[in-house]
């Protein structure tokens, strides 16, 4: 993992098990704070639904109905992050409306056990100080002091870090990133070595297909539009190694053959993928389909 600076954006780069070098932006410390400000958004209306259901139900006695008040907060922030960055890979609504993500420092997918304790840490970081600041009359000030400290504190990490990770960020080991843009251009399909219309060398039956999704198809693009690699280079000829043993694909790459096979299953994916699309089950990434599992999993 590196680290650099362009068009005065923090980058860093992974080279995930792939071989392929992944480049992320840093988020900004204002894109994260309107990401924020939206789940407060998302979540207070939340919060404000079940308090009004549950005052107006009156289906518990006084004592219960005051401390559910009291558990609210933390009942509906708790899942709505932990979930919504499961499902969604990283993002909440917020992120995905200010277009960030959370990803793992290693280059590889997010754990649940990442997720949750960078969500967990975001309860003592943010939402329990606030609370106890917003609770008027319950703490001297002194008291009110240490905790208004504890948030400046808390506020500043991002700014004394160059990754500007958060307490929880440190702790999990994620980072909150710009999320790429996967753009599929269609010249490269015109002007791949093999027309569409003469006889494939290489054939790429579903299940090989199935495991790569959009984003990994991206990254593919960009090392092909690469003119300064040709087929004997050393990162070319690990792309295929291990794209073939992933894909468990069993017929031999002849050397000096490799981006031929590059192109062709650049090809086949697209068109796999656009199928997909069509019935609206497009998969997003290699790990899309574990990342729903797991967040069935917490439900």
């Amino acid at each position: 993992m590196s680290q650099a600076v362009t068009d005065g954006k923090r980058i860093e780069q992974f080279i995930p098990p792939e071989g392929v070098p992944i480049t992320f932006a840093i988020a900004s410390i204002g894109t994260r704070f309107g990401a924020q400000f939206l789940d407060i958004v998302f979540t207070s209306i939340i919060m404000f639904v079940c308090a009004v259901a549950i005052l107006f139900t009156g289906v518990l006695p006084m004592t219960a109905e005051a401390m559910l008040m009291v558990l609210l907060g933390f009942l509906v922030q708790i899942p709505y992050y932990i979930l919504s960055e499961l499902i969604w890979n990283g993002r909440t609504l917020g992120k995905r409306i200010t277009g960030i993500r959370v990803i793992n420092m290693d280059g590889r997918r997010l754990t649940p056990h990442q997720v949750t304790a960078r969500n967990l840490m975001k309860q003592v970081e943010i939402f329990a100080p606030m609370g106890l600041l917003a609770s008027v009359g319950t703490q001297s000030a002194w008291e009110n002091g240490l905790t208004s400290l504890w948030l400046l504190a808390v506020v500043i990490v991002p700014f004394t870090n160059r990754r500007r990770q958060r307490l929880g960020d440190i702790i999990a080991g994620t980072l909150v990133v710009d999320t790429p843009r996967s753009v599929l251009l269609s010249d490269l399909v015109l002007s791949a070595p093999a027309a569409a219309s003469s006889q494939a060398e290489y054939e790429f039956l579903p299940e090989h297909l199935d495991v790569y999704g959009k984003y990994e198809l991206q990254t593919l693009e960009d090392v092909l539009r690469d003119s300064t690699k040709r087929s004997n280079h050393k990162e070319i000829e690990q792309i295929v190694r291990t794209i073939t043993r992933r894909i468990r694909y069993e017929d031999t790459v002849k050397p000096g053959r490799e981006l031929v096979f590059l192109n062709e299953f650049y090809r086949a994916q697209r068109e796999h993928l656009e199928s997909l699309k069509l019935f609206g089950t497009l998969r997003e990434n290699k790990y899309h389909e574990h990342s729903r599992s797991e967040a069935k999993k917490l439900v």
